[in-house]
């Protein structure tokens, strides 16, 4: 079986590479990459064969491309699930053809996550197809392989359906391919103005407030918890209503979002309040060092992803609709392009859309647009955003 070993559990160098040997089905010599983070991922094989062109992919893309943990995260994932199948089937990886490739997506539509036990969802699927196609476009391209039926020949698998030219150029041809799944990627549908203040409510610190920043602000969780205290704290004082506060965005890109006055005075008060206490108390009981995490728990903790997504999801479920992290940041997004298509048709001199597209960090116009979309299609929606907005929601 495939394994995924972390630098930090890796045994002796010196005993690895005697028990290495050639890697099956390549030719290079083994390039152990250094350096190379705490917690890098590398992929052996069932008798500890280091796959080294997934190792190679993964460090190109952590250490050279500067992509975060969580994608790192995924890409692992993604080869092992890739490379583990392709064991089990007893076939070289650069023997892999269309075939092996759709049998690896047909599995995934007939049979559950061996992980969670439940059917794989559309999106899972395309992605890990998209993933592995990935990986071997890059094996082509950086000459691991000098060619393979999976990089290179999307158009010969073109579907027959037409894109709209502006979206055409921004969608690489591999995601209209045969090995892709039709996906209907349903519209975001934003908060109305009791359902939030409902879900404010009834979520405990320091949960209530970053949902709070979610919604005002539109960050992404990861953005989120990348918060630190000295983002914050560094403003002068001023009698201004908004502030740009800086963040990092998906890919470590640089970016900034627009916190109003109110929402920073809230966030003084915790960091004065519950967050002080919190770390007293961790302090008192022995526990770790001050995290510089904007957010932490009770125990003093930096908060978690998986523990704000499970908090925010169980208050949605104690208040009778669906409640999600993405969810506050499309709340968001609707909002305030809303408002400013309201007051691009009073003649306000705006592109609704780049604004938006430039506070979400998004990297695609096509992106925002699906949240045009959104309040497009329902006016009921539109008319409780806008009362929203006019009314606020604090």
């Amino acid at each position: 079986m495939v394994q995924i070993i972390r630098k930090a559990q890796l045994p002796n160098p010196s005993e690895v590479v005697e028990r290495l040997g050639p890697v099956a089905a390549q030719a290079h010599s083994i390039r152990l990459r250094e350096p190379r983070p705490a917690g890098f991922p590398l992929l052996f094989t069932a008798d500890l064969q280091i796959i080294e062109p997934a190792v190679a992919f993964l460090h190109e893309h952590f250490v050279q491309r500067a992509h975060t943990a969580e994608t790192l995260r995924t890409y692992a994932e993604i080869l092992y699930d890739w490379f583990e199948t392709l064991e089990q089937n007893a076939v070289r990886w650069d023997d892999a053809d269309a075939v092996d490739l759709m049998a690896y997506r047909n599995r995934m539509v007939l049979q559950p996550s061996g992980h969670t036990g439940r059917p794989y969802q559309v999106s899972t699927i395309n992605h890990r197809v998209r993933g592995v196609l990935r990986f071997y476009e890059w094996a082509v391209r950086t000459r691991w392989l000098d060619a393979s039926p999976l990089a290179g020949r999307s158009h010969d698998f073109a579907l027959a359906r037409q894109q709209r030219p502006a979206r055409a150029e921004s969608m690489r041809g591999a995601d209209h391919s045969l090995f892709v799944l039709r996906q209907f990627e349903p519209l975001p549908r934003p908060l109305v103005s009791e359902q939030a203040r409902e879900l404010l409510a009834t979520l405990p610190p320091p949960y209530d407030l970053m949902a709070r920043w979610q919604i005002y602000t539109g960050l992404r969780v990861s953005e989120l918890l990348r918060l630190g205290v000295k983002d914050v704290t560094g403003r002068r004082a001023s009698a201004a209503s908004h502030h740009t506060i800086d963040v990092t965005r998906k890919g470590r890109k640089p970016g900034y979002v627009i916190a109003s006055a109110s929402l920073l005075d809230e966030t003084a008060g915790y960091l004065s309040g519950h967050r002080r206490a919190w770390l007293q108390r961790a302090l008192s009981k022995g526990r770790g060092v001050r995290p510089t995490a904007l957010f932490i728990n009770a125990r003093g903790a930096p908060v978690g992803k998986n523990a704000y997504q499970r908090v925010i999801s169980r208050a949605g479920q104690a208040c009778g609709f669906k409640a999600t992290t993405h969810l506050l940041r499309a709340t968001f997004a609707c909002m305030l392009l809303a408002r400013l298509e309201q007051l691009a048709s009073q003649g306000a001199a705006i592109n609704p859309l780049l604004v938006v597209k430039v506070l979400m960090g998004h990297e695609r116009i096509e992106t925002t647009d699906r949240y045009l979309r959104a309040i497009a299609v329902d006016a009921c929606v539109l008319k409780e955003v806008l009362d929203t907005l006019l009314s606020g929601t604090q």
